[in-house]
């Protein structure tokens, strides 16, 4: 039976040794550090986890790593989007076989597809498989935003589609899958900042990779909402707030990797071609973190 996936999902950066290979050890302690704070699901292999700089061979490392060590604690969602139709299959094939409890599907990047071509990859990748699939909505990085209506499509025709988690930073359009689609698919928001308002408005839950670097203040707003206290709910997120925002007004993933840091668990730098935080940008989420933390 699937699990079901609400509530606060994590966004798992993935660590590396000095020698830039994939660190299993740190993995570990990123994945029990978010589910000691409550986080009710881990995404592996998303952006934050720097998908793009991983060959084929190490995203499956990853997805085992993060399964094995999860041993059933909390769903896994692991992210098999590719830039073609055949290696997605395979990706998704083998994190199925590892264990995963739910795959998360981007559409191919780089050259803008039509809606049919759109259409024939995710048939295609979610008919490889028997989990649960959440599409996964980034224009920014596809430069095609599959939009409202297109999504519940997905979800009414394809019957493991089930969630969506949408990063497109399109507010209106969150509301309309929110309002108008929940019996088609579930809304997973993918806009850390976004994160109060969609749970308030009655999305099923976020995906925020600042989860692991202030997890037990955002299972805080969570559990607040959960329980009809929007008063504690609130009071949370306006004190975790400043350091989400310093976060965001930052490059995401080396923001993540440095709060981590700054919070006492050093994983390691991005891979190359990313770079750590300029210094004035790292002092920045530092005073905001000591803020959060005094």
């Amino acid at each position: 039976m699937a699990k079901e996936l609400r509530g606060v999902l994590t966004a798992l950066p993935t660590p590396f040794t000095a020698d830039d290979q994939i660190d299993a050890g740190l993995m570990q302690k990123v994945v029990d550090r978010n589910i000691d704070a409550g986080v009710d699901a881990l995404v592996v292999g998303g952006g934050t986890g720097e998908y793009t700089s991983l060959t084929n061979a190490e995203r499956r490392q990853i997805f085992e790593i993060v399964v094995e060590h999860t041993a059933g604690r909390v769903p896994v969602v692991a992210h098999t989007g590719s830039l073609t139709t055949r290696e997605a299959v395979d990706l998704s094939r083998a994190a199925e076989a590892t264990g995963a409890d739910a795959l998360m599907l981007i559409t191919p990047f780089y050259e803008p597809l039509t809606e049919t071509e759109i259409s024939r990859y995710v048939e295609t990748v979610a008919g490889s498989v028997s989990v649960p699939i959440m599409l996964y909505n980034n224009p920014g990085v596809t430069g095609v935003n599959l939009g409202a209506e297109g999504i519940a499509r997905f979800g009414r025709e394809i019957d493991n589609i089930e969630y969506v988690k949408d990063s497109s930073h399109d507010w209106e359009q969150a509301l309309r899958l929110i309002h108008h689609h929940r019996d088609d698919i579930k809304l997973i928001m993918g806009w850390d900042s976004f994160s109060f308002g969609a749970l308030t408005e009655g999305a099923a839950g976020i995906m925020a990779g600042a989860a692991n670097v202030v997890p037990n203040e955002i299972v805080a707003v969570v559990r607040a909402i959960r329980e009809g206290d929007l008063n504690r709910a609130l009071e949370n997120w306006l004190r975790v707030f400043p350091a989400i925002d310093a976060m965001m007004a930052v490059p995401f993933t080396q923001a993540v990797k440095a709060g981590l840091r700054l919070q006492g668990l050093d994983i390691g730098s991005p891979r190359s071609p990313l770079a750590d935080l300029e210094p004035d940008a790292e002092a920045s989420l530092e005073a905001a973190l000591d803020l959060l933390n005094h």
